[in-house]
């Protein structure tokens, strides 16, 4: 059984209790440093105090969100997986979704989980959630039915992309698929997907002017109570990072495919003569930022000489976005012309202006939705095997390392329980790197303790219990502060964090199945 191969031998094992701290009436509140305009319009800091929740709210907030699945698939394997979210926005800005999709002859299946960081809006996050594994779907559903036909040319894709999250999607089998052809068509999908995206509105303009009699005096439609147009626009400027793991257990691989700057991080068992073993960290994804060196090389040759000092300004996207692969953001995608032209059409007449694209700003595109497709075999010929995928908005890698997250991951999954020390964990779940990734956050990382203080390990969700010590772990009094900031004042303090856990048993299905647990509060 896997979890006995994960397990710490019992007798290193030093847990102390949870240790609750009491707090008199003075103790409820804090002081926080918080960003304010004046009335003269000029940014400054004031003091302000905020009153310290309970435990009993921070748990609640902790586990509202959380869901666990599990399903036992007639090949023989039992897949589990968590998911919860934390706010930091109001509301949340991230998203995310899953979906098994059975073979014909139910012997394999194909599972995706996706986790979306919204930004600027939800609207492209949500958008995003309800449709991008379907369109992932239908690419490979056309590839495995050989056709010559493309996303590009089939235009019911195109009319139906904003009710297509309704319909359902059936593959064929997999034998004949190589990995190049399903990592192509997993970009194809992510690029055309963002294609019918900004093109939407544009179509939706097209239409009105078609049907409309316009006249000198009012050259274009007034579109904003067009509530089509609206939704379309809205989810065309705001932007989202997208990251999807794919796993084909026809074949046993795994395909994590990743738009911007949340990250996919592997935990690969590798046992040991002593029965103990190591989890070595397997990144899966590379931080699509402008701070990393891979992307502005990237940036930098797709636009002419002249811009290269402006095309990435102070570690953003011509000085202004972080992520250097997002869907929508069409201010960096539009030509100028267009979107002034959009902006006087659905956005001016609903009041609310669409912000004006850098100064800098000259031969866009800037930002492309095309991903970067990585590939493993989910067993290898060696002893090692990887054995669980975690999928996390940068919310959680701003505070937490690949490292800490495979070590709190193998704990949990080997029984840990209580408020442990981080070295003392650190020896009873020993990591190695395998692969460190290309980290696009460097500079970036809020300032939190890592060598010192506890973890802690109270939830039964394993996403929970990622987020819980990303917010303070085992230090209830840093918990407590950053779980009692109001949202506006938090995102300054921490981000929006949305965390998916899918770990696997082989030799355990017999019969198919599925186990869904809500949160428990």
């Amino acid at each position: 059984m896997l979890r006995r191969a994960w397990k710490p031998i019992a007798a290193s094992i030093v847990v102390a209790g949870p240790v609750y701290y009491l707090y008199t009436t003075r103790d409820q509140t804090f002081e926080l440093l918080v960003r304010v305009k004046g009335p003269d319009g000029k940014k400054g800091t004031v003091m302000k105090t905020i009153p310290l929740l309970p435990m009993k709210a921070i748990d609640s907030r902790l586990r509202e969100s959380g869901i666990a699945e599990t399903n036992d698939r007639p090949y023989g394997v039992t897949w589990h997986h968590t998911t919860s979210s934390l706010p930091s926005n109001d509301p949340i800005e991230d998203a995310h979704s899953h979906q098994i999709i059975q073979s014909d002859d139910g012997k394999s299946d194909l599972l995706f989980f996706s986790v979306f960081d919204g930004h600027g809006g939800r609207n492209t996050s949500q958008l995003l959630s309800r449709t991008l594994i379907n369109a992932v779907a239908l690419q490979l559903s056309q590839l495995a039915a050989n056709t010559t036909a493309s996303l590009t040319s089939t235009k019911s894709f195109t009319d139906g992309l904003w009710a297509l999250w309704s319909k359902s999607s059936s593959s064929s089998h997999l034998a004949a698929w190589d990995v190049p052809s399903i990592s192509s068509a997993i970009e194809n999908a992510f690029v055309e997907f963002d294609r019918v995206l900004l093109d939407a509105p544009i179509s939706i303009l097209k239409q009105a002017v078609q049907e409309g009699n316009l006249t000198a005096k009012d050259p274009v439609p007034d579109l904003s109570s067009n509530a089509t147009g609206m939704q379309t626009m809205q989810a065309a400027i705001s932007g989202s990072c997208a990251l999807m793991a794919l796993f084909d257990t026809a074949q046993k691989d795994l395909y994590i495919a990743c738009t911007g700057d949340s990250r996919a991080v592997a935990g690969v068992w590798r046992p040991a003569e002593d029965g103990r073993g190591t989890w070595e960290v397997d990144v899966l994804s590379e931080d699509q930022t402008a701070r990393n060196p891979r992307e502005v090389e990237r940036i930098r040759s797709e636009h002419p000489v002249d811009e290269a000092n402006n095309v990435v300004m102070n570690g953003r996207i011509l000085g202004g976005l972080e992520p250097s692969r997002a869907f929508g953001d069409a201010r960096y995608k539009w030509p100028l012309a267009m979107q002034e032209l959009l902006n006087q059409v659905f956005m001016v007449g609903s009041g609310t202006a669409m912000r004006k694209p850098p100064k800098t700003f000259k031969t866009p595109p800037y930002v492309t939705a095309r991903p970067v497709v990585t590939h493993r075999k989910l067993s290898s010929e060696d002893a090692s095997s990887l054995r669980f995928v975690v999928l996390a908005t940068d919310g959680l890698w701003d505070v937490l390392t690949p490292e800490e997250v495979v070590s709190l991951v193998g704990g949990h999954l080997a029984g840990l329980k209580g408020t442990i020390p981080k070295t003392t964990v650190s020896s009873l779940v020993p990591t190695s790197i395998a692969n460190a990734g290309v980290d696009g956050k460097a500079g970036k990382q809020l300032t939190r303790p890592t060598k010192q203080g506890s973890w802690t390990f109270v939830d039964d969700n394993l996403s929970t219990h990622l987020i819980r010590n990303a917010v303070g772990g085992g230090d209830e009094l840093e918990l407590r502060k950053l779980m009692s900031i109001p949202a506006g004042m938090s995102r300054s303090y921490r981000d929006d964090i949305t965390v998916t856990v899918v770990w696997w048993e082989e030799g355990k299905g017999s019969q198919a199945g599925s186990v869904t647990a809500k949160a428990k509060l």
